[in-house]
C-alpha cells in the first residue's frame, strides 16, 4: 500500500522569536518533525506587518503582506508558534485587501492555510513524549484566545508532559498589558495590567509560567524578575519539545 503523502508545511518563525528567543523556533521544528512533517523555513520571510497595521500605516502593512503571501505560496500549511502573528495573517490580511479583488482572494486562500502551532499538533493527534518536573500556570494571550479561539489545545498537549502539573489562573482571560506598542504608548495602564497578571501567577503557587506568545512571556517574565520572583517562564513549545532543562526567559545561558 502506498504511504499517504505528508503535507507540505512551512514554519513562520516571527520577529521576536528570531531576535530574542530562537529556542522557541527550534522547539517548534522539533515538534513538527515529531508530528511526521518536515517543515521548510523560508529564508525570505520577514515581519508579519502587525506593527505597521496597528499604527494605521496600511500601505506598509499591505506591502509586507504581499511579500509574506508570495514567500509562503504553495505550502499546504503555514504554522506559527504565536497567536499574535497568526491572528495577523489569518484575520487581518484579508481585510487589508478588501478593495483589491485579486489580492483579497489570494489573502483569503493564504489565511485558510495559517494554523497556530498547538492547533496543528492537536489536529495531527500528536502524542507528546517530554518530561518537566514542576507546576505551571498557563496564560492565554489575547490574540490566541480571541482571534483564533486557542484555549484547550495547548493545555491538552501539556497534560501529556510527564511530571508537569497545570494550575489555572484566577483571571486567565485578562490581558498581560503588553499588546506590542500598547505597552509603550500607555505605560501606566500596561504596568498595572502586568502587575496584576504577575500577582495572579504568584497566587497559583506555580513555579513556572507558560504561554504561546513571546511578547506576553517577555512582559510577564520581566515583571516577575523585577519583583524578585523565582518563577521560571517558557513558551509552551519548549516544554512540549523537552527543552525545559535549558535557561528560562531572562535567565543567563547555562542557568
Amino acid at each position: 500500500m502506498k504511504a499517504a503523502a505528508q503535507p507540505t508545511v512551512a514554519l513562520f518563525v516571527t520577529c521576536l522569536i528570531d531576535a530574542l528567543r530562537p529556542s522557541v523556533g527550534f522547539a517548534a521544528l522539533r515538534l513538527l518533525e515529531h508530528a511526521g512533517t518536515y517543515p521548510k523555513v523560508p529564508a525570505a520571510q520577514t515581519c508579519c506587518g502587525q506593527p505597521a497595521y496597528n499604527h494605521g500605516d496600511l500601505e506598509t502593512a499591505r506591502a509586507i503582506a504581499r511579500q509574506v503571501i508570495d514567500v509562503f505560496d504553495g505550502f499546504e500549511y503555514v504554522i506559527l508558534p504565536s497567536g499574535s502573528c497568526a491572528g495577523m495573517l489569518k484575520r487581518h490580511y484579508p481585510m487589508l485587501f478588501a478593495e483589491d479583488p485579486v489580492w483579497a482572494e489570494r489573502a483569503r486562500a493564504f489565511a485558510a492555510r495559517v494554523v497556530e502551532l498547538s492547533q496543528y499538533l492537536t489536529q495531527r493527534g500528536v502524542e507528546i513524549d517530554a518530561t518537566y518536573h514542576g507546576t505551571a500556570a498557563y496564560h492565554d494571550s489575547c490574540s490566541s484566545l480571541r482571534e483564533l479561539g486557542v484555549r484547550n489545545e495547548p493545555r491538552a498537549l501539556l497534560k501529556q508532559v510527564t511530571g508537569l502539573t497545570l494550575k489555572d489562573l484566577a483571571e486567565p482571560e485578562v490581558c498581560c498589558g503588553f499588546g506590542g506598542s500598547f505597552s509603550v504608548e500607555y505605560p501606566d495602564i500596561s504596568t498595572r495590567l502586568v502587575g496584576d497578571k504577575a500577582a495572579d501567577v504568584r497566587a497559583t503557587g506555580a513555579d513556572t509560567l507558560l504561554a504561546g506568545d513571546l511578547g506576553c512571556l517577555l512582559n510577564i517574565a520581566g515583571r516577575l524578575q523585577r519583583e524578585g520572583s523565582a518563577i521560571r517562564v517558557f513558551h509552551y513549545a519548549e516544554i512540549l519539545a523537552g527543552m525545559g532543562d535549558g535557561p528560562a526567559i531572562g535567565e543567563p545561558s547555562g542557568a
